[in-house]
Order: C-alpha cells, then structure tokens, then sequence
C-alpha cells in the first residue's frame, strides 16, 4: 500500500501566524540567442518593434502539452474538425493547451490605452503602439504562430480554503515569451479576455471592461511604487460587444505580462492528480527556467544576506526556500502600502512572488486592519490583518505539494519507476511525513524573520527613518499604526502629510496646527473629538516620532521630507478613484481620463503634475484624486465578478 501526503496531514502548520525594504526585483538573464544587430541605440535603447521584438515557447517547448491536442497543427485542426477539444473539459493530463484567441473585426475595435513603462519594459520603441501590427496584436488578431504558438495553462487552487479542481487559464491566452534586447528580461505575453479554452468553465473566456480598467491601472501603479507585479501593456475595447456578469457590460481585452504566470495551484493540481511525474517537471522548469538555474537562486540570495540559509539544501528544497522569500517580501511591501488583493486563492499566489490577478483589490483609505476589499469575504479570510497569515496557509499548501521531492530520504528514488507509480512506500511515510513537518516548520519560521525584517524595514522608510531598529516594529510602527485606528485616519495621506511637517526648531508644528495637515477628511462617527485627536497626534510626534528621529541623527526636516516623498505617494489608485474612471469611461464615452489617471500612477511621488495654467480641468482632477477621499469613496469593497 502507498500513500500520497494530503492537504491538512500538517494542517496544523497551516496556522502560523504573525501580526504582519527596499523594494526588489529579480531579472532573470534569458537564454535565448539574440540577433545581434538589436543594439542599444547612442543615449539609451529606444526599443523594436513587435516584429523584431524577440520571441521564444520555452513553456511549451520544455513542458509537456495536453496529449489530445499535443501540437499547434492538431490545434489547428480541431478548430474546424473537433472543436471541443478547444472548448471547455476537462483536461486530465499535460500542463498546457494549444489554442488561438477569439479573431475580430477591426473596426469594430479600440485601442483605450497603452502603458508607456511596459512598453519600455518590454523593449518595444513607443511609437509602436501606432502600428496597424501592435493594433491587430492587442485584440488577438495578429500572432506569430511560426515563433510561438499561443497557449492556455492549467492549473487548480484553494479557494477559500476549499479545494476547487481544475482551475486554468479560462480567459488569459499566452501569445509568447518576449525578451527585452537590452535588459534580457523576458516576459509571458497573455491577451485575459480574448476568448474561451479548455478551462473556461462555464464561462465565456471573454473579460468587461470595469474589471480590465482595475487589473490595467492596478498594475502599472504597483510596478510605480515598486511593489512587484505582474504588468499591463494595453488595454482595449470592443464597441459592439457586451458581456453579461452581474449586469451587461462592455467587453475588453487586457494585454499582460509577467516574467512568470505559474502559480501555486500550478503544483497542487499534480500533487492531487498524484501525477508525480508532471510534478517534478514543472519543478525542475521553474528552477530552470524561471529562476535561472540553482546557481542563479543562491546568489541572489547571498546578495540578500540570505546565502546562509541555502547553503547545503537540494534543489528542490532551494526552490521551495526561494517562493518563500520572494512570497514574504512581496505581503510585507503590501502591508507596507496598504494594499489588498482581496482574493489570495492558491490560483492568485505567483511564484515569482508577483502581485497577481486582480479582482476585489484595494489600497487602504482610513486605516482598519480588518478591512478586506471583498464583499463576499464575510469571515475576513483575506483582510489587511489575515494577509500575512494567509499567505503563509498558501505556502505551506506548496509544501505539501513538493514534499515528496525533497523530504524524501533517498533523492535517487525520486527517478525510479517505482516512485513515479507508487509514491513514498509505506514503510516509509511516517518518517517522511515527519521530515516534511519538520521542513515546513522550519521554512514557516523563514517566512516570518523575511518578512518582518521588510516589514519593519519599509514603515522605517515610510516614517522618513534611516536606520530600522529591533524595537521598532513594537516601538514607532505600531505606535503610528495604533494612532491611525483610533483617529479613524486615512493611511495613506499620513505618511505622505507627516513627512511635510516640521517637527524641529522654531518651525515645528504647534498643537493648533495639527487638524489642519492630518484631520481635513470625512472620518465617520465613534471617532473622539477633533481636539482630543489633535492633542493625541501631537503628543505622538513630540514624545515618540521626535524622539526617534533624534535618537538617529536625523533632525532635518527637509532632509526627512526629501527622502519621504520619494517613498511615499501623493497619487494612490483608491477604489472611488476607479470607479469614476470606469464610469467616464464607459458611460460619458471620456478616454481622456483614462491615460490622466495612468500619467498620475505611472508618477505617484510627485507633487504636482499639471500647472492650473495649463489645464484647469486636469488640475481640479489631480487635486481631487490626491486629495481627501469623499465620504461616499470611503472602503468601497467590490465582488470577484470580471
């Protein structure tokens, strides 16, 4: 009799909790030959254009694909002769499927908007977005089968704890990998909302355009303040398509990309399926492919002061070791900035350790830790305050799903006929289970050093701090945080107020002055008195916040001002902010608004971006959109409805 490790034999491990950097962001060095005469021009790389731009399939050519559909020709094939192979079913073998986006008619498309940072990002030269190619590119009317034949992968997930079967790609159609020529970064190019595939459901593959505004801006404004993401390249509309979800709406298309799209629900799938061998040829790709190698891990890691905790580990428990990390960081740079994906399913966790997928997101307005940006989360599972939690449940959910391969006792085994077949003997599965506890409690209390070591790192930042102290996540961070609860203030507007505010000398704040900068907004009811807040925020920057700047050093207050608002933003993408894009843009027929609000999330930090001279209708917007959230705008909480 063999045994397989299910969901929950160490859910007890599951439980880990914690009450919550500098920004990163691993490039990794593609492989791929590179024309040479794709060269930096003199002054800087001004980009290709899509067709020169170069392009690889390692996911399908390194993977194996769904075996009823096994090469683009048999795809092509099945369009016209055996056409549920492309429709939806179930898919119970093989990592990916080979099938095209929906074709349509031109004229009857636009082009919304097109990110000028992932264009860049991407190595396209701007103007591109010009092009009759890139226009037909964005709406899946062009692709370039003889490089890359487009994709759909597949993949399961928790959700809400519950485990949901095959997930996949429903509506997000992989077109190729595309390297930036002079970073050598390289990107999995998707067109979400171009049509059905096999793991649509029973949906329609196709995406509304409220929710394509949202993922589009939400992206760019991540990537902005250097939160990691996955990014959008353009945003597209059909103007004689509706799509029926919760009402009737537009359809769009978002083009996005990402270094990577798997995910953990990529491995719980296999690991449920018991399809052992598709397991580790996955987790063999994702430390080749998409982390560089082992080499490539562990250095990165020991220029993260990290190096001492790979050393000596397998492969397998390196890779486990790496989406840890990368997974830790990134919740405390969310935490950092108030930010909520509202929906951390397994599906929704990258193992890049990229913001990813967004549906009921949110940046905090007033702060409240048990806040969450999802009306349909009525037990707070994915809550500011549950995030790092739950992020942690996720992790050890891809445990359990690479246990085998590196609790096992003999590495060797891992190869044999017999353990591909079979699994972990059960002679053997009490002590393996026990190595796998012990490992997951070990990488559990990696988790929570990572991320508290970013967390406190970047509220330092944010309080204009330049060293971080052992007392200080305990000390000033939780301090402010507390001040802000009990003041109903606005999280975001603090940091960005507190670094304009003169705290030595003869310019220092006086009491009287308090309600000015940090009480000017709708703060709602059970909230104490405007002069009880303003003597408690007083009393906060004198006795604790002076204190602590005067214990490093740091007494100038321009300085400190300087160096805050180069870390903390005047622009933030709130959810009323969305909303009234959406509404302008989709109702009132106004595209202007759409590229103003990218302008201003593409440069969060700045202090002003449009002179009233220049344009009086773009200088009330900004200072509406960077100003006090209106009462009605306050928490919005949205459905997972796209």
């Amino acid at each position: 009799m063999r045994r397989y490790l299910r969901s929950g034999q160490i859910s007890r491990l599951s439980t880990f909790i914690t009450n919550r950097s500098p920004p990163y962001r691993l490039r990794r060095v593609s492989s791929i030959s590179m024309d040479s005469s794709i060269t930096p021009k003199e002054g800087g790389f001004a980009g290709v254009s899509l067709e020169d731009l170069p392009k690889s399939h390692s996911f399908t050519s390194k993977l194996p694909g769904d075996p009823e559909v096994p090469t683009p020709e048999s795809s092509r094939m099945a369009t016209t002769e055996n056409p549920k192979l492309l429709l939806p079913r179930m898919v119970k073998d093989g990592l990916f499927v080979y099938v095209k986006p929906d074709v349509h008619d031109m004229a009857k498309t636009e082009v919304l908007a097109v990110s000028p940072a992932a264009m860049r990002d991407l190595g396209l030269k701007l103007n591109e977005k010009e092009s009759e190619e890139f226009k037909k590119f964005v709406v899946g009317n062009r692709g370039f089968e003889e490089e890359s034949y487009p994709w759909a992968s597949l993949y399961g997930g928790w959700q809400f704890g519950d485990w949901a079967g095959q997930l996949g790609d429903g509506r997000a159609i992989s077109m190729f990998e595309g390297t930036n020529p002079s970073t050598r970064v390289r990107y999995e190019v998707q067109l979400k909302g171009a049509g059905r595939t096999p793991f649509s459901r029973f949906a329609d593959g196709r995406a509304v355009l409220r929710s394509s505004i949202r993922e589009f801006l939400v992206s760019e404004a991540l990537n902005a303040i250097s939160i990691p993401t996955t990014r959008a390249l353009s945003l597209s509309y059909f103007t004689n398509e509706k799509v029926l979800r919760e009402r009737i709406e537009p359809r769009a298309i978002v083009v996005r990309m990402a270094e990577s799209w798997l995910r953990i629900g990529s491995f719980d799938i296999h690991r449920l399926r018991q399809q052992r061998n598709l397991l580790i040829t996955l987790a063999d790709y994702c430390i080749e492919e998409v982390f560089g190698g082992i080499e490539m891990i562990v250095d990165e890691a020991k220029k993260k002061g990290y190096g001492d905790a790979y050393e000596g580990l397998d492969r397998y428990r390196i890779l486990y070791k790496e989406v840890v990390r990368r997974t830790a960081e990134t919740t405390a740079l969310w935490q950092v900035y108030g930010f909520m994906n509202g929906v951390l399913n397994t599906d929704n966790v990258s193992v890049y350790g990229l913001s990813l997928d967004f549906g009921p997101f949110s940046f905090m307005d007033t702060y409240d830790p048990s806040f969450t940006p999802n009306h349909d989360d009525h037990f707070l599972r994915y809550s500011y305050r549950n995030t790092p939690t739950i992020m942690w449940w996720n992790l050890v959910r891809l445990g359990e799903d690479l246990a085998e391969l590196y609790a096992v006792d003999d590495p060797a085994f891992l190869a044999t006929e017999e353990y591909l077949s079979s699994g972990i003997p059960e002679s053997k599965f009490e002590d393996f289970v026990g190595r796998a506890e012990k490992i997951i409690e070990e990488e559990g209390e990696f988790y929570k050093s990572v991320f508290e070591k970013h967390y406190a790192a970047g509220f330092a930042s944010r309080l204009g701090l330049t060293q971080t102290k052992d007392t200080d996540r305990d000390g000033i961070i939780e301090s402010a945080l507390e001040l802000m609860k009990v003041h109903k203030l606005d999280f975001q507007h603090f940091f960005r107020r507190l670094g304009g505010v003169s705290v030595f000398g003869k310019e220092a704040i006086a009491v009287e002055g308090i309600a000015a900068v940090f009480l000017t907004g709708q703060r709602g009811i059970g909230v104490p008195s405007t002069e009880e807040s303003a003597n408690s925020i007083y009393e906060w920057l004198i006795d604790t916040y002076r204190a602590r700047l005067e214990e490093e050093g740091s007494t100038n207050d321009e300085a400190r001002k300087s160096r805050m608002n180069n870390v903390n933003p005047k622009f933030v993408l709130r959810n009323w902010i969305l909303n009234e894009v959406i509404e302008r843009v989709e109702k009132l027929g106004d595209r202007k608004v759409l590229d103003h609000v990218l302008h201003l999330a593409l440069h969060p930090f700045e202090e002003t971006w449009t002179s009233e001279e220049e344009s009086a209708e773009r200088y009330k917007d900004e200072q509406r959109f960077s100003g006090d959230v209106p009462m009605e705008g306050q928490g919005i909480t949205c459905s997972c409805s796209s």
